[in-house]
């Protein structure tokens, strides 16, 4: 699986949530880890450097705490980790990529 570089929340160095998008048209979601590991914990900011008209195909549940937590399947692809410089306290989800369609209001403004 190859990945493009999207964002990231935190120091210049490696490790620190990232986001990639992913030669299968899916996200690379790399976040904290939670003890479970097809769920990871990462910053609501990571959520904005999605590709435009996109969405993180995931259930997300708002830690309180800045955070949002979600699930997907662990990226386990030797190609795919190696490009990414993940810390001992981090891991990585593939999550599926969505499209947008609707960009309104949920009732009618009448």
């Amino acid at each position: 699986m190859r990945l493009q570089f999207l964002g990231k929340c935190g120091t210049e160095g490696g490790g620190c949530p990232s986001l990639y998008t992913t030669d299968h048209d899916t996200y690379v979601v790399q976040g904290w880890k939670t003890g479970t590991p097809e769920t990871i914990e990462i910053p609501h900011h990571l959520t904005g450097f999605v590709d435009p008209d996109t969405f993180l195909g995931a259930p997300m549940t708002d830690s309180g705490r800045g955070t949002f937590i979600l699930s997907g399947a662990p990226v386990t692809d030797p190609e795919a980790l190696g490009q990414m410089d993940i810390y001992p306290d981090e891991t990585c989800v593939e999550v599926p990529k969505l499209g947008r369609t609707f960009y309104g209001n949920a009732t009618s403004a009448g």
